[in-house]
């Protein structure tokens, strides 16, 4: 074990921990010195073998390794593949080097999951840079790990940003009270997960949560699921049944898409709702129950009550406390948390490795428009987790069937003719006279259309291909294509 190994004790917690392995000397020493003067704290290994044993001890914990690809006995690349497969070094960053590399070994270590690549000999500034890069995205990870795992364990969701912050505000205060609340948001936001939420931290969340679909349910049974029924009440009632109210008696009733249901069955859920009373159909007697209403709907009820398809009185019962769910787009930055959280399930609940998305993914996720909101991310990157390798790239992605459209016949024209650079002939240069001599703004209008053009024609229109490879915003390419009357046709 080395000087740097057998001085831990005298380490200093606060400051971040890289452990260097090399069968060379001079190298762990170069790397010792040029760390230790930025601030961290360096351990040495001269081994694979040896560095895996410094890992797995719990108390060295260790921010960022450094592998030498070609060591004795068991080589970096295999130790990088063990460090993969254990939970406990899943997701140390670690960088590999090595002195006699070939692009396939550069591939295979990226493959694996090493967080960068370097050739010998080293050059200090990269080195630093990688380092504290690797370091700073790690524990940004952690942090964002553990909010991910509180906001989930309390809420059953993800996202920390300033919409969704307002939302769990309003669950912790709507829950604990007896408030009936009508749940609104497009489909796909998570409409039940808000009110699994609000039972889960309510005083009913040891007592039933029953959930009703209403648009499921056919109209001439509605009131018999909902309120129960007698036997031969009805053809084919062949016994007595407990409706949907008495089943969730002592706990919470949710009534999805409640936007769907029969004008009939309204009345009789806001007399339940006002009295606690229902009546099972074909049945004289009255039930009291003891529920808590909570309701959704993707459609805007106050327009359904004035197109008359809504009673006003059960609106105005069900609005107690209005909760609106945000839709995907207006929490973009969710995007990357939800996505890499929807992956990590995908993967353990269908027995594979864990698989790790390309940053570019989160790109061109974030420019989409998600219609079907969070449902929708969920089915491509499922998809997405299914054709990619090890790593899900921009390649894996589905192509957004929801991505504008450009008709011919819509394009604008172009803002102005671009006429070509005209030579006097071969071997010479271009003539420097003549009205129709473009300026050096129009030839280079010219030359960026072009490229677009081809660029679009090589990745066979898909926008979010083409807008990575040139280095754009998807938005900003939409713009470009638009300004410069770019038809697909071309």
């Amino acid at each position: 074990m080395t000087d740097a190994l057998n001085s831990d004790s005298q380490r200093s917690p606060a400051l971040p921990v890289v452990l260097v392995v090399d069968d060379e000397r001079n190298i762990r020493r170069t790397l010792q010195m040029v760390l230790a003067g930025e601030g961290y704290q360096v351990l040495e290994a001269e081994s694979a073998e040896q560095a895996l044993d410094i890992l797995h001890r719990p108390e060295l914990p260790v921010d960022l390794a450094i592998f030498d690809l070609k060591l004795p006995k068991m080589s970096g690349l295999d130790a990088l593949e063990r460090l993969r497969a254990d939970d406990a070094t899943r997701d140390l960053p670690v960088i590999v080097i090595s002195g006699h590399a070939t692009v396939h070994d550069a591939v295979n270590a990226i493959k694996l999951g090493a967080s960068d690549f370097f050739e010998k000999p080293l050059n200090r500034e990269r080195v630093l840079v990688s380092v504290g890069n690797c370091i700073r995205t790690a524990r940004l990870s952690r942090t964002i790990e553990q909010m991910r795992s509180e906001l989930e364990a309390r809420y059953e969701m993800i996202g920390t940003s300033p919409v969704m912050q307002k939302l769990y505000q309003e669950i912790d205060k709507v829950a604990p009270t007896k408030a009936s609340v009508l749940i609104t948001g497009e489909s796909g936001t998570g409409k039940e997960l808000v009110s699994r939420a609000i039972h889960r931290l309510s005083q009913r969340k040891d007592a039933p949560f029953v959930k009703v679909n209403c648009a499921a349910i056919p109209r001439e049974l509605i009131e018999s699921e909902l309120f129960g029924h007698e036997r031969g009440s009805f053809t084919g009632a062949q016994g007595r049944k407990r409706g949907f109210f008495e089943q969730a008696h002592g706990g919470t009733l949710f009534l999805d898409e409640i936007g769907d249901m029969d004008l009939t069955a309204q009345a009789k859920v806001l007399r339940a709702l006002q009295n606690g009373e229902v009546v099972r159909v074909g049945a004289e007697h009255v039930l009291h129950v003891d529920v808590r209403v909570l309701a959704a709907t993707n459609k805007d009820l106050s327009k359904e009550v004035a197109a008359g398809n809504f009673r006003e009185d059960l609106f105005f019962r069900l609005d107690v406390f209005p909760i609106r769910v945000p839709a995907l787009r207006e929490r973009a930055g969710d995007i990357r948390l939800l996505a890499e959280s929807l992956v990590q399930a995908f993967c353990r609940d269908n027995g594979l490795r864990t698989k790790r998305i390309d940053p570019a993914v989160f790109t061109v996720l974030e420019a989409r428009k998600w219609p079907g909101n969070v449902r929708e991310l969920k089915n491509v990157v499922e998809r997405a987790a299914i054709l990619s390798s090890d790593i899900i790239t921009i390649a894996d992605l589905p192509e957004d069937p929801h991505a504008s459209p450009f008709d011919e016949d819509l394009a604008p024209p172009l803002p102005h003719s671009i006429p070509p650079i005209e030579s006097s002939g071969r071997g010479s240069q271009p003539t420097l006279d003549g009205e129709n001599r473009p300026t050096l703004r129009e030839y280079r209008d010219q030359a960026e259309r072009s490229y677009i053009v081809d660029t679009l024609a090589a990745c066979d229109w898909n926008i979010s291909k083409a807008a990575t490879i040139l280095g754009v915003e998807r938005t900003n390419l939409h713009k470009k294509i638009r300004a410069y009357g770019v038809r697909r046709a071309e």
